[in-house]
């Protein structure tokens, strides 16, 4: 039985301190498992998009990305004013009248437009590419031979490990969210979260 190799577990841990990071698709999965709308569907759409973009990189995507400003511009002003549109729907839900059914409040109708919706806020994010194509690429390609996709696979787990955790560990928040005030408080911390990551994208302080 072979050993798994150590690059295996570098991107393990690489993975962690880049994907466990607060931003604005942990948000969004952690938002849609609390209401129980389409989250593991949600989560592994995640998962899925972090381990293509990974394993893009380890196979040497990463320099045309970083060649590419006009790209990484395109997709900075889409996520900006997708974030923005996002943040202010959770904005006027926080401010209507509150109720106890998660599904009610949902603004997503159909598995396609949650996926839609999922795709849209990981791909319209430049610094998505930066970080998981670019950076997690660059450290993969430092190693020899087949190991880069083992660094690969090793981040690309956590991702799927991250998402699942979130996605099905919501579910022990549900008696929180009895209480209105409780879809007040998601609601107000969801926009903050989008306005912020849209400013910070805006004004190329993300880094």
């Amino acid at each position: 039985m072979s050993v798994i190799p150590a690059a295996f577990f570098t991107g393990l841990v690489t993975g962690a301190g880049l994907i466990a990071a607060i931003g604005s698709q942990n948000a969004f999965v952690l938002t849609q498992a609390v209401r129980r709308e389409y989250y593991w569907q949600i989560g592994l759409t995640c998962a899925l998009l972090d381990a293509i973009l990974i394993f893009s990189g380890a196979a040497g995507m990463g320099a045309l990305i970083k060649a590419s400003p006009l790209f990484l511009t395109a997709a900075k002003w889409s996520g900006v004013i997708f974030l923005l549109a996002y943040g202010g729907m959770a904005l006027r839900a926080a401010m209507q009248s509150n109720t106890l059914e998660a599904k009610s409040r949902s603004g997503f109708k159909t598995l396609g437009a949650a996926i839609t919706a999922t795709l849209a806020l990981s791909l319209l994010n430049p610094h998505v590419y930066l970080d998981t194509v670019v950076l997690l690429g660059s450290l993969a390609g430092s190693y020899p031979g087949y190991e880069p996709y083992w660094f690969a696979a090793g981040a690309s787990t956590f991702s799927l490990v991250w998402f699942t955790s979130i996605s099905l560990g919501a579910k022990s928040l549900t008696p929180i969210f009895k209480n209105p005030n409780a879809w007040r408080v998601l609601d107000v911390s969801v926009c903050i979260t989008m306005w912020t990551i849209a400013y910070l994208l805006a004004t190329d302080s993300l880094g």
